[in-house]
């Protein structure tokens, strides 16, 4: 007899809480003026549905390793939070967000404008000495824009190929990237950047439950290699950071790389853990943890799922069954 699938009611609802796998960054806001290693664009539809369950609605934002900013930014122009803290130690990153804090914004928007890009210019703007914060930031977009995968990490080289062959100018959109740096200063007072150690600054705000926090630090925990050779600033003390979210008094999500270490601390320090997908910059779909106090509303994605726990199985010798009372129980009369 066949089985009879039941019918959903309220389809439109339905399919509303279906998520793709993985998200598409093309239909989310591109607010981050840069092309930041390991961004979390792909992660802003999870952000928002973790943010639409909050209430009250937190007052501030807690980003430890800002990057690219784009938790944040999502979070400023939607009107989410009324303040973002935003950190991050690398000199070069932080330059741009202290440009952007103290009213730059529009003259780098008219430098990125106005520059012809070459290879050859580019070489000649970033070793020139910066005499302020906002020439340091315009060196630092030149170098994101054009170095291979916007890493601006030692070793780095210039792109060769790009899309389409198009070398080094093929990250390079003036317009869009003077766009984004203009619509940045809707939001820049309420952006509080500190250029600092990030576990630092979130023990500010241990006690206050109107701060949320999101924290995706570098991905260098259980032997990863990735944290290293994308940032300068990877070195960082996990275990003490798992400590520290433990004595949070608001709500928190961290994202991290899908290694055993890690789910043994989150697993030892009481947080909840998800797997998602997402795509790597070499297209392969891949799963990231998502870990927090509480991750029951992300079940209703149907890509996502709890990892598995890591259980040691000790293994026992079998028994060798005794033949003499084997044949003594199959002897005819004792049957």
């Amino acid at each position: 007899m066949p089985t009879r699938k039941q019918s959903v009611l309220f389809p439109e609802l339905f399919e509303e809480i279906q998520r793709p796998k993985p998200v598409n960054v093309a239909s989310v806001p591109q607010r981050s003026p840069f092309r930041y290693p390991g961004g979390k664009t792909w992660f802003v539809p999870t952000f928002r549905q973790w943010m639409a369950r909050m209430y009250p609605k937190p007052s501030i934002l807690v980003e430890p390793f800002a990057g690219g900013g784009i938790i944040s930014l999502t979070a400023l122009f939607e009107n989410l939070v009324e303040r973002a803290v935003m950190v991050e130690l690398d000199d070069e990153i932080a330059a741009v967000w202290e440009s952007i804090v103290n009213g730059d914004a529009e003259w780098l928007a008219n430098q990125i404008l106005n520059f012809d890009l070459t290879q050859e210019a580019v070489i000649r703007e970033i070793k020139k000495p910066p005499k302020s914060r906002k020439e340091k930031a315009f060196q630092s977009i030149l170098k994101n824009r054009t170095l291979h995968g916007g890493i601006l990490a030692e070793g780095s080289g210039f792109l060769k190929y790009g899309e389409n062959g198009k070398g080094i100018r093929s990250r390079w959109y003036p317009a869009t990237i003077a766009k984004r740096f203009l619509s940045l200063n809707h939001v820049a007072a309420r952006i509080d950047f500190r250029c600092d150690d990030g576990l630092k600054v979130i023990q500010e705000f241990t006690e206050r439950k109107d701060t949320v926090y999101f924290i995706d630090p570098p991905y260098t925990a259980g032997g990863k290699k990735a944290g290293k050779r994308l940032y300068k600033h990877y070195d960082i003390n996990h275990e003490l950071l798992f400590r520290i979210c433990e004595s949070l008094k608001g709500d928190l999500l961290m994202t991290y790389d899908n290694a055993e270490e890690v789910k043994g601390m989150a697993r030892r320090h009481g947080f909840q853990m998800r797997l998602i997908p997402m795509t790597n910059t070499h297209h392969a779909t891949m799963e990231e943890l998502v870990i927090g106090k509480d991750l029951s509303w992300m079940d209703g994605f149907p890509a996502v799922h709890e990892p598995k726990a890591g259980y040691s199985v000790q293994k026992t010798k079998k028994k060798r069954p005794n033949k003499r009372l084997h044949r003594i129980a199959n002897k005819p009369g004792n049957r």
